[in-house]
């Protein structure tokens, strides 16, 4: 039997780096790769605060779809869409959450709880839902009442690295995470300031969420005296973050929360000793002695973290292969689009309205 063909939502440029713009192309590319016919719905960029064109846009493009194909439906689409709306889709729904939109950083009461009762409202209405990791079925489980036999697991791929390493000296410590608030670079940047008499270098890559934010981390550089020794590189070449990564001797991300976080599958894949917070699904994604997590929003722990490992060539060491062993284990895009294409074999047909 061929594969069921299906659709598949996503607003604005999926060529965007960010963890859940990667997972999504190459979920994308994999479906398509098992000979199964997926349609690409390219919604308005807007998505969670959608323009009134770009919600009416995606509600008709939606309705449109046949009811006997899938349709993905990408979480910054399907936790903002009008739940009338989502209820005029023919279509059996599969909600891509990577983390409930209610749970963002620095939202105001107001548009946290309204983002809660609009996914939680959504979800009743998802045939199925698809999560990266198993904090997030957790919690929808918990906080927004999805079944668990409604959840699927289907962890982020990870490519293998191409190369050998070759670590700088100094140490490079290497951050990989866009300029949002809550990939925590300030927190970081805190950290690194009360390291100045260790021998080492930063380069923070990733691309600017807002000029507000990216201009802010660019006056603390410059005021705790890191413009020397920190670089924030915004977006990169995949190859030259290949190459940053190899050259690396620690990952360290002062996360405020992820739903799984890709770019720690990138660095234990490179055999990276990592640095990061004890919050979201980051202690089921980061492998046990693959590195050290302390508390969120604590600059003085993440500072502790950091020099442990820059001053303990052994633990470094060990930790390092604690994360080569864990990333030789991890599961391929392959692998993560053959258990989305099972959940889509198996759907029941949608439903046709009179």
């Amino acid at each position: 039997m061929s594969p069921r063909a299906a659709a598949f939502a996503i607003p604005g440029d999926i060529t965007t780096l960010t963890g859940g713009y990667i997972y999504e192309r190459r979920l994308l590319e994999g479906l398509r790769a098992q000979g199964r016919d997926v349609a690409h719905l390219a919604l308005g960029p807007s998505f969670p605060d959608p323009t009134p064109g770009d919600m009416a846009d995606a509600a008709a493009r939606l309705a449109a779809i046949a009811p006997d194909r899938p349709l993905i439906l990408d979480g910054l689409v399907f936790g903002a869409i009008d739940t009338g709306a989502l209820g005029e889709v023919r279509a059996p729904v599969v909600a891509m959450i990577h983390h409930p939109l209610a749970l963002e950083s620095g939202l105001e009461p107001r548009r946290r709880a309204h983002l809660y009762r609009t996914e939680r409202d959504n979800l009743a209405l998802a045939a199925h839902v698809l999560v990266p990791s198993p904090h997030t079925a957790a919690t929808l489980q918990a906080d927004y009442g999805v079944a668990p036999d409604r959840i699927t697991i289907a962890r982020p791929g990870t490519d293998r690295p191409a190369g050998r390493r070759a670590p700088t000296d100094p140490p490079l410590i290497l951050s990989v995470g866009i300029q949002h608030p809550r990939k925590g670079h300030d927190i970081l940047l805190g950290a690194l300031a009360g390291l100045t008499a260790r021998d080492w270098h930063c380069v923070i890559v990733g691309a600017p969420h807002d000029a507000a934010h990216s201009e802010e981390l660019a006056r603390l550089r410059e005021t705790l005296g890191l413009a020397g020794r920190v670089r924030i590189a915004g977006r990169v070449s995949a190859e030259a973050l290949s190459r940053l990564y190899g050259e690396a001797s620690i990952f360290a991300l002062a996360t405020r929360y992820e739903g799984h976080g890709i770019v720690f599958d990138e660095a234990v894949a490179h055999g990276l000793p990592i640095v990061s917070c004890r919050t979201g699904a980051v202690p089921d994604t980061v492998a046990k002695n693959a590195g050290l997590l302390v508390p969120p929003d604590d600059a003085t722990a993440f500072a502790a973290a950091l020099d442990r490992l820059l001053g303990d060539p052994k633990l470094r060491a060990d930790t390092a292969r604690a994360a080569q062993a864990a990333g030789a284990a991890l599961p391929g895009w392959d692998d993560t689009a053959r258990v989305a294409g099972l959940v889509l074999d198996g759907l029941a047909p949608g439903r046709d309205h009179p």
